[in-house]
């Protein structure tokens, strides 16, 4: 299908310093989870970024010197010459399909505890580190700042070596350039301290170090985060953010813009963010600076990437995560195949894999994390190996993938759903405050099988045991879900309570339609989204809302996410009353007794309304009934957990089928013996 030519501009090539960018599509660092353990990992999981399209793919943060450690998270390195020999394989996969290599080089100061190295974290000013532990951070003195420069310096050499072709000195997200810039973190005296011109004179010596090391055949780009968000005490984009753009403006080869100090601001969730929400922070660049300009802002409508460029907003459409959900996005709008993009829906899955410490996962592409491992693509999967036949019955999450992908594989399918619309579960989160760009994963997989002559879809199709087995397909897939249970069992509670009827919800009674009058006490066991999104449902209706849980604050699994910040701090604005550290004990007419799990000391918190958002569990009778060995359950009527599990459990299971189970064992990177 031809491109439509109001895109053209999204694919003219773009010179940034001595290298030349083959489009506008820039894959700006994003961490995978995966770091100097899994270099084929790594090297594969860029490879296929390029080739969907990306004109520019970078790495993750990688570290410059020892003293730079933040396990037990994944991070790349480039200590000595066996890094770059490593990482080398990552620009050739890269280069493989076109497409420039960048790497972030990286210091993390006070962020970096040092806990497997043992070296002595390192910062502007004396500290206390990010994560509270023993060990302080010391104040650089003149001496650590020339090793520093003199790491950088080496380390960018090592990069050019292994082949990159864009190098960053990486002054955001609160790593050590970025704390020499800011007055929150730097409270020196000497000339690297005090007024903003020496408080920036790291990072125009850093700069300069790199540019006289590698600028003859790299591209030399500044990360700069432009904005803290912290009003006048720190970096504001009408303030010393710009100042600094404006001193340096014409130094680096290309600027990469960053929002806030911590991860949380710059990858804010979709909950709290529209797409190209840091419009506001970055758009002055180009009008300060000649040099090409990149930021992000989770794109994924190609005519805002258009309004974008033509506006002059920026040269570059950056994305760390749309470039997760949908490697092949460029390739899609070069194609003529936009609405078959896989849209972002800005959930945050991926945060959360990098901040547990494993390799990267995402809602919308089961395949991300898996390339080399499973072998899994993104845009290819093997054909159908015989004439099986499939019934799916369920329309949600897992259903929806499986339907697709053995439909992709060219096998027969019919998928039965009992209710009169596609999406399951997320047809009803998506309707609470914020989480409306989550319907994108039912409207993705809807659209694609509506192109597919080998898959059918039956609406209102509730069927039991019987009729399943008159259908007489060969292989019948139950994804019929889960529901949230009443009876208290949740994280902290492992055995059932008798819970009365009157005045005691679930979130499945909510989303049937339950009216609620009265006050409302919310008890959150589950510690995701659904709580803290139904009190800001009810506080936006006038309600007055109790939160009670086990956690010491709300939505406590958010953290992960990077959202639970921006969670707690809205519903507290809104009016939220908070109840922390109490354990569900007993439910009688009207009354929740808790307890605490320091004092064993009791609680009674009277209600109108309890709101319970515990656990879920498996809506798994059909199977119990069918079972048959070619009857196999998926999703949430498997195991409740995350919609992204979902996803990846139909996907898994139509990507397998047929295949050896015996031959499924994943591959691992090894570590090398050394004599």
């Amino acid at each position: 299908m031809p491109r439509n030519p109001q895109y053209d501009i999204l694919f003219e090539p773009v010179k940034i310093g001595p290298v030349t960018a083959p489009n506008r599509f820039y894959q700006t660092p994003h961490a995978t989870g995966m770091g100097n353990k899994r270099p084929n990992s790594s090297a594969t999981l860029r490879g296929i970024k390029a080739e969907g399209g990306w004109g520019v793919v970078c790495t993750e943060y990688c570290s410059i010197h020892p003293s730079a450690d933040e396990a037990p998270y994944a991070f790349l390195t480039l200590w000595d010459d066996d890094d770059a020999k490593e990482l080398s394989i990552t620009c050739d996969a890269i280069h493989a399909h076109g497409a420039l290599a960048g790497i972030e080089l990286w210091h993390g100061g006070f962020h970096a505890s040092n806990r497997e190295t043992r070296d002595v974290s390192i910062a502007p000013s004396a500290c206390s580190p990010e994560f509270v532990e023993p060990g302080h951070v010391r104040a650089m003195d003149l001496q650590d700042i020339l090793y520093y420069r003199e790491w950088h310096k080496a380390a960018a050499i090592r990069a050019m070596n292994a082949g990159f072709d864009i190098i960053y000195v990486y002054a955001g997200h609160e790593y050590l350039p970025f704390q020499f810039l800011s007055p929150r973190f730097n409270h020196r005296t000497d000339e690297y301290g005090g007024s903003l011109e020496n408080r920036m004179r790291l990072l125009r010596e850093l700069i300069e170090d790199t540019k006289s090391a590698v600028g003859h055949k790299c591209a030399v780009a500044v990360r700069l985060a432009v904005d803290e968000l912290h009003g006048e005490v720190g970096i504001t984009s009408e303030g010393e953010g710009r100042q600094i753009v404006e001193a340096l403006a014409e130094l680096p080869d290309l600027w990469d813009l960053a929002l806030g100090g911590s991860l949380g601001n710059d990858s804010c969730s979709s909950r709290f963010s529209t797409e190209g929400y840091q419009e506001q922070y970055a758009g002055f660049v180009k009008s300060v600076s000649s040099k090409p300009v990149v930021s992000v802002g989770r794109f994924t409508s190609p005519d805002t990437m258009v309004g974008q460029i033509k506006r002059g907003i920026q040269d570059f459409i950056g994305a760390a995560r749309p470039s997760i959900a949908d490697p092949f996005l460029p390739n899609k709008i070069k194609n003529g195949r936009e609405d078959e993009i896989r849209e972002c829906i800005g959930c945050n899955i991926c945060r959360a894999a990098n901040n547990e410490g494993v390799p990267l996962r995402c809602t919308q592409n089961p395949t991300m994390g898996e390339e080399w491992r499973r072998g899994w693509h993104p845009d290819k999967i093997q054909p159908a190996k015989s004439d099986d036949s499939f019934l799916i019955v369920g329309g949600g999450p897992s259903g929806l993938e499986a339907a697709l992908a053995l439909g992709q594989r060219g096998y027969q399918v019919t998928l039965a759903e009992a209710s009169s619309e596609l999406g399951g579960r997320v047809v009803n989160e998506s309707t609470l405050p914020g989480l409306q760009n989550w319907i994108r994963v039912r409207d993705y997989r809807r659209h694609m099988i509506s192109q597919m002559d080998n898959v059918s879809v039956y609406l209102q199709s509730e069927l039991g045991a019987e009729e399943i087995m008159e259908f007489e397909s060969d292989q019948i897939v139950i994804a019929t879900g889960s529901e949230w249970r009443r009876d208290g069992i949740g994280s902290n509670l492992r055995t059932a309570l008798p819970i009365p009827d009157n005045n005691i919800f679930t979130p499945d009674d909510i989303f049937n339609g339950a009216e609620l009058q009265g006050d409302i006490l919310i008890y959150d066991d589950d510690h995701y989204f659904m709580a803290g999104a139904l009190a800001e449902r009810y506080l936006n209706k006038g309600y007055s809302v109790t939160y009670l849980t086990p956690a010491t604050c709300v939505s406590s699994w958010t953290t992960m996410t990077n959202e639970q910040t921006f969670i707690q701090t809205k519903l507290l604005l809104m009016g939220l009353k908070t109840i922390f550290g109490q354990i569900l004990t007993q439910v009688d007419e009207g009354n929740l007794t808790s307890h605490c799990p320091y004092t064993s000391q009791t609680t009674d918190h009277p209600f109108d309304n309890l709101l319970l958002i515990t656990s879920r569990q498996s809506k798994d009778n059909l199977f119990h009934q069918l079972n048959q060995n070619y009857v196999t359950r998926i999703g949430d009527c498997r195991v409740p957990s995350s919609i992204a599990d979902a996803v990846y459990s139909g996907h898994k299971f139509a990507r397998e089928f047929g295949k050896d189970p015996a031959n499924l064992i994943l591959k691992r990177e090894r570590a090398i013996i050394q004599e």
